[in-house]
């Protein structure tokens, strides 16, 4: 359960006052219910057809006497407006709880959201890289929304069993014996129903187990469904969609089992506690008529509040999983967090390159327990100002050394300067504010071309987004579109052809008007024609910026200042482009007499 105190600290940081005044506001709830019970005796006492002693009921003879100067024929009128009166006010009290109640509990998930989400955000490249997205998605959807139910069944609970306690209390004004007698049970029936909360429990486990597996399997199939349509794969699709959904069912059934059976348990319970109570009381212990009749009265009230708590509790430990994998996100989020937080990352100057970013004695591997290095013995200078290509065999780590020089990786080994300073700390985010960045893989947001694009320069003007738009040789198609700039693109940009996408990430990355760009393939999927006018523009800006590209096509980077060439993860060859394409020996040949073969 100290998973569940973690976030019922949070639920308390979060209310502050609300929270007491809440809990406050239940103890008035629940003394008024109590006297509104309380003035039935008298209520009775007034009808001819009821004749009970008030002199065993404690203070119920002194309210009598109170109402001994008023006349006869007002009494039972002015014990009925009271009544209504106290009901009416408990009624408007719990109105205005229910409403405190929700202010309160949708304040903690808003705050509770924002909190794992920042958290994310603030996680290094790293461990994204070791993360499954859609696991990311369900802890924030699905484990999220049964941690903050949970958290509130438990603040639902606590104010249950105040109402208990109260009401117990006046019981036990009334009749001790009997309220011992009740509470005995009802505690050995708890004791007998704690297997029915181990078996919510695990039901609960495998329904964290079955959701993460469903949204899994649910994001690869979306992400992959042109493969899916293009080689006839839906029939396995949908057999796979049955077994999961088959398995949901049997587990959401077990659980309602599970939870209907402690709910027959504790009403045949109640129905033998009846029993005993009533041949008690008369039997044994001979009790007055008026007392039985009003601890009966609280106890019919009472005994579903037992029942409630018990049902509190199977949902709250069938979620105790999902504070545990939400619990677990949050320490691997702290332990990957990045220096800067989010604020920082945008706000403060960029860090302008002047002179080089250099390499000295680099290794990096993925994990500790990796036999070989994704990086190895790199040393390098990347001049500011000049264009940097950098190639290779697929896998030789030319993303992984992109990424180790942004700052999104940190070396095992060796040291990133930048302008003759170690890339570590704060330095990296005010660095990476400097860069822009073009994937091979494109990324759009599902909104307009405009939005897609001024996310990167709010400030951008109407001029400076046909400007970008030109140097990616975007602007004629964009034009062409019926809704211009305003043409909203889809999921990840899939309203526009590969090549479409990826010019208008490129025209996005310019926009920003970066000292450093970054492309890693990103003309990889344009036209000859269109790439022509990309290199052409790129060419333009030598000397203004420090541009590094990945390429396979090396036909792009004839205009290179340097070349480097990759090798499974070590730095074979480094020169010019012609050069290296004289060596005949090296790689970067190689490479060259295959693509002019091909």
């Amino acid at each position: 359960m100290k998973e569940l105190l973690v976030y019922i600290k949070k639920l308390h940081s979060s209310a502050g006052g609300k929270l007491y005044l809440n809990l406050i506001g239940m103890v008035f709830v629940s003394c008024l219910e109590g006297i509104g019970i309380f003035l039935l005796v008298p209520m009775l006492s007034l009808m001819d057809s009821f004749n009970l002693n008030l002199g065993s009921i404690p203070y119920a003879d002194r309210l009598m006497a109170a109402l001994d100067d008023i006349p006869t024929d007002y009494r039972l009128p002015i014990i009925l407006l009271a009544y209504t009166i106290l009901i009416v006010g408990q009624s408007l009290l719990q109105r205005f709880q229910q409403i405190q109640n929700s202010r309160i509990n949708q304040a903690f998930i808003r705050n509770l959201r924002l909190d794992i989400y920042q958290q994310l955000l603030n996680a290094n490249w790293h461990f994204f890289l070791k993360k499954r997205k859609s696991d990311l998605n369900h802890i924030l959807t699905t484990e999220l929304a049964r941690v903050a139910a949970a958290t509130v069944q438990a603040m639902t609970f606590l104010t249950s069993i105040i109402f208990t306690v109260i009401q117990i209390a006046l019981a036990f004004m009334l009749s001790a014996k009997l309220t011992l007698v009740v509470i005995v049970c009802g505690a050995i029936f708890m004791l007998l129903a704690r297997r029915f909360v181990r078996g919510a429990k695990r039901l609960g486990g495998r329904m964290s187990e079955l959701s993460q597996s469903y949204h899994a399997s649910i994001n690869d199939s979306f992400n992959g469904i042109k493969d899916i349509k293009s080689n006839r794969l839906e029939m396995t699709q949908l057999n796979w969609f049955r077994v999961m959904n088959r398995q949901m069912e049997d587990n959401a059934n077990k659980f309602v089992v599970n939870q209907s059976m402690s709910q027959f348990f504790y009403k045949v319970a109640s129905a033998l506690l009846i029993v005993v109570f009533v041949f008690s009381a008369f039997e044994l212990m001979h009790v007055r008529t008026e007392q039985l009749v009003l601890v009966i009265l609280i106890f019919t009230r009472l005994w579903p509040r037992f029942t409630q708590l018990q049902g509190s509790v199977e949902q709250i430990m069938s979620s105790v999983p999902a504070f545990r994998s939400l619990l677990e996100l949050q320490r691997e989020c702290e332990e990957a967090v990045e220096a800067g937080g989010v604020s920082e990352f945008d706000g403060g100057p960029a860090v302008q390159l002047k002179q080089a970013i250099a390499c000295e004695g680099l290794a990096f591997r993925f994990s500790g327990q990796d036999a070989t290095y994704a990086l190895n013995h790199i040393n390098l200078v990347i001049p500011a100002n000049q264009t940097t290509a950098i190639v290779g065999r697929s896998g030789a780590g030319k993303s992984t050394l992109i990424d180790v020089l942004t700052g999104l990786l940190q070396p095992e080994r060796g040291v990133v300067l930048v302008d003759g300073e170690r890339l570590t700390g704060d330095r990296i985010p005010a660095f990476r504010r400097s860069i822009s960045y073009v994937a091979q893989d494109p990324f759009l947001f599902n909104a307009s071309i405009r939005d897609n694009l001024v996310m990167a320069a709010p400030d951008a003007t109407e001029a400076d987004i046909w400007q970008a738009l030109a140097f990616a040789a975007a602007q004629d198609f964009v034009r062409r579109l019926p809704q211009g700039l305003d043409t909203v693109l889809g999921d990840r940009g899939i309203r526009l052809s590969g090549g479409e996408r990826q010019r208008i990430v490129l025209a996005r990355a310019i926009l920003r008007k970066p000292s450093i760009l970054v492309l890693d393939e990103a003309t990889s999927a344009l036209d000859n024609e269109n790439e022509a006018r990309i290199q052409e523009a790129l060419d333009q800006l030598k000397g203004k910026l420090t541009i590094i590209v990945i390429a396979h096509r090396l036909s792009t980077i004839r205009n290179a200042d340097q070349v480097i060439v990759l090798d499974k993860g070590e730095i074979i060859q480094q020169g010019g482009y012609q050069q290296l394409s004289k060596e005949t020996r090296g790689v970067f040949r190689q490479l060259l007499a295959y693509q002019a073969e091909a």
